[in-house]
């Protein structure tokens, strides 16, 4: 099989947080899809080795953030690849919080939606969410950023609890 077709699947890039309690946790991912329009939900897949997956399990609501081009890979390697438990991801930049109570970061952001979790699934290695939208708000109109931009323009890379690493994979 080759690999590389999985860099072909159009995806974006996103920040994903929630709060149980006192507990706040981030994260970035390629993986939020609109699943209904009635109601309106969303999924979003995020590796259970995370904290902000073992958050949201608690919490049931996240907030998702679509990133623009333009968002810094400052924030990005806060999000991506540092640990909820190491650090408070949010303390370096403008933090909002939804009617939910989850924070989340608009700097950077081309949307956000606020969601409350309807359905649980566990497909392995990731756990897909899925919320109903509570709210949506448009942030900016710069571009939102897409995961191949992310690798191309930006030179990121995939880390290896993202669902699209592959062991191996140069990026």
């Amino acid at each position: 099989m080759d690999s590389r077709a999985f860099q072909k699947l159009t995806c974006g890039l996103y920040i994903i947080s929630t709060v149980h309690e006192e507990e706040k946790a981030g994260c970035v991912v390629n993986t939020v899809t609109q699943v209904t329009n009635s109601p309106c939900q969303v999924m979003v897949a995020i590796n259970k080795q995370n904290v902000t997956a073992q958050v949201l399990q608690k919490s049931g609501v996240f907030h998702a953030v679509a990133l623009t081009e333009e968002a810094p890979m400052t924030l990005i390697a806060q999000f991506g690849y540092r640990s909820s438990n190491e650090l408070n991801k949010f303390e370096d930049f403008d933090e909002k919080t939804d009617s939910n109570g989850c924070p989340y970061v608009s700097e950077g952001a081309a949307a956000g939606f606020t969601c409350k979790v309807v359905q649980q699934v566990d497909v392995g290695t990731h756990i897909l969410f899925i919320g109903e939208v509570q709210d949506a708000e448009v942030f900016s109109e710069d571009n939102p950023m897409s995961y191949s931009y992310y690798h191309t323009v930006k030179k990121g890379i995939t880390p290896p609890k993202a669902s699209s690493y592959q062991p191996g994979q140069s990026n």
